[in-house]
Order: C-alpha cells, then structure tokens, then sequence
C-alpha cells in the first residue's frame, strides 16, 4: 500500500509528475490519498486504464452522503471514512487478488459512460479473461466440482391474469445460478418481453435464501472463455429483464449472492425482506461480478459503492441496502410458501 497527497496523484494521473507508483510494481496494489488535507485542485482529472492500481480515497463526513459527490471522487475507486476498517479489507483483497481488483476498478471506472449493451459486453470480456487467468485457475484448483443427478425445472413460472410469478426453485443448493436456471429465466422474461398483456412480473426464490449467487461447480466448465463470451451475451438474463423492468418487481429474502442482487438490480422496483443480506464475492474467486452486476448495481448505487461492496466482502443489509437505493422497499410482508420473501 502506498500513499499520496491529492496533488501528487493529481499529477501521477495527469502524467505530470514522476511518482507513479503503479507503473513499475510488479502486481497491482492499493494507492491511498487522504480528501481532506487541502483543497482539490482546479478540474481533479478521471482515473483511466493506465492506472493500474486501486485508488482508495479517504475522507470524513461520508457515512451517510453519496461518495461520488465528494470533489475529488473522480480521482478514486472507493472512497471511505478516516479510520474505517474496510481499508484493511481493501488491502487484503487487493494483496490476494491483484489482478481481478484491479481489473474491477478499471472496468467500473468507464461504467457511467457505457450503454447497457455496452456495460454487459464489456463486463463479459473482463470476466472471461479473468478465467483463463491464475487468480481463478488457483481457485478452481482448490475446489473440485461436485457431480449431481438429474433435477427437477429450477425455474417455476405461473400466471394468474395479468401477473406472472417467475420463481427461483433449487432450494438444495439456495437457489444457485446454473446453466438450465439461466436459460429458463431467459426464456421467461423473453415470453414477458413479447406479450403486453402481461402487466406485473413478481421474481422470487423458494426456500430460506433467494439466490447464493452463481453455482460454483459450473464456474469455469465452458471449453474456453472465448466460447464462455458469447454464451453470457446471448443468454444473458439481466439484459431480458431490464427489457422489462418497468413491469418487474424482485422480491429478496436470505442471502443474495452474487448473481442473487446482480439479476434482481435490473428489475423496476427491488423489495427486500428485513432478513436480506447481500454480498459481491467474486473478486476472491478471481474474477469480478459476470451477470450483470458492474452495470446494473452501478446504476443503483454508483460505482464507489460498487467497488466498495466487492472489493472488502462485506454483507449488506437490507436497510443500508435501501439508503444506498440498491433496494427500493424493506419489510413487505412475507409469502409462507416461498420463506421470508
């Protein structure tokens, strides 16, 4: 970890001074700049791909306040409280895994100006590269897949009238993504996508947790991430429903993982049950959020936040989920057959 006053990085950025301490490290590291030792200078520039490191601003009074509204925020890819403990987390995740860290940083640093189409390609082409990888080969080693028999559908889909429920049902395994799941959700927010007499779509999740995030015994078993790439762009299933989303209601409960707040960030309104905890895990896995996430969170909460929530591991819950707007609504009464949903 290095430190900078705001006027060096300002100049290390600018390519006006000679202290760059990430052009010569031989792995990305931390760089942090304490906010509020003076006033930043006239037009802070914008981190760009060049900086390979992870830029980690401090600053007092943000607690409750956006970071991004912070002058110098653009300089930064998180911004955190003097003394805050997440600092040590950002540094160890960042020291285990420098390459999907700061591969996280960049992407999210271009994510304001992206499409949507733009974001979800752009997040697939890291993640894949990120596969082929030794941050993930390392991972993958270390955890041998399971072998599992046949399964039932995992996706359940009902109408009664106008209203479609669409529901998670792989209770076994918490709801984890898999290829059928996948497809299945693809195929149900497409069927959504072309009838509008279809006025309300309710996502939910059987079982004591929505969705565990991605199933990690599929991670890594396309041939090659070449191949992986173009699946995730045609059955991509936060893309079906941000086709959708003004008629999309994602009802959260239990753990959301990964994949399990990805998806469910792109649908019009969020609702979360007070048990609701949410993480971003998988830049420990060495890769970084691949449904969505860089590109449907960030248009929630920003990409300060989204740094923030992947890069420390920390879980949220449902009421700083909300002040954060990834959630729009806590506490809506639970549904017996699907758990606290």
């Amino acid at each position: 970890m290095d430190e900078l006053s705001l006027d060096d990085l300002v100049g290390a950025v600018r390519g006006t001074s000679g202290a760059r301490p990430w052009s010569d490290a031989a792995v990305p590291g931390v760089v942090v700049v304490d906010l509020d030792a003076g006033p930043p200078p006239e037009g802070v520039p914008t981190l760009h791909a060049a900086v390979r490191t992870v830029v980690v601003g401090l600053a007092a009074g943000l607690s409750e306040g956006d970071p991004g509204a912070h002058p110098a925020a653009a300089i930064c890819d998180v911004v955190l409280g003097p003394g805050d403990p997440r600092l040590d987390a950002v540094v160890a995740t960042v020291g285990s895994s420098p390459l999907a860290a700061c591969a996280l940083a960049v992407l999210l640093r271009g994510s304001a100006d992206r499409s949507l189409d733009a974001g979800l390609t752009a997040e697939s082409a890291v993640y894949s590269t990120l596969q082929a990888g030794p941050e993930f080969a390392a991972w993958r080693a270390a955890r041998p897949r399971k072998s599992r028999g046949p399964e039932r559908d995992p996706v359940a889909v009902e109408r009664d009238g106008a209203v479609v429920t669409v529901t998670l049902d792989r209770p076994h395994v918490r709801n984890a993504l898999d290829t059928a799941m996948r497809d299945q959700l693809v195929d149900a927010f497409s069927l959504v996508a072309v009838d509008p007499s279809i006025a309300e779509v309710h996502l939910r999740g059987v079982g004591p947790d929505f969705c565990a995030g991605g199933d990690l015994d599929e991670f890594g078993s396309f041939p090659d991430p070449a191949t992986a790439h173009l699946v995730r762009l045609q059955q991509g299933v936060g893309r079906v429903i941000a086709a959708v989303a003004d008629r999309v209601t994602a009802h959260l409960h239990g753990a959301c993982v990964g994949s399990g707040i990805e998806l469910p960030a792109f649908a019009g309104r969020v609702v979360a049950a007070p048990s609701t905890r949410i993480s971003l895990p998988e830049v420990a896995l060495g890769l970084v959020p691949g449904a969505g996430g860089t590109v449907g969170i960030t248009r929630r909460i920003g990409r300060h936040r989204t740094a923030r929530l992947a890069l420390t591991g920390e879980v949220l819950d449902a009421a700083t989920a909300h002040r954060w707007g990834l959630v729009d609504t806590v506490g809506e009464a639970a549904d017996p057959a699907l758990g606290d949903g």
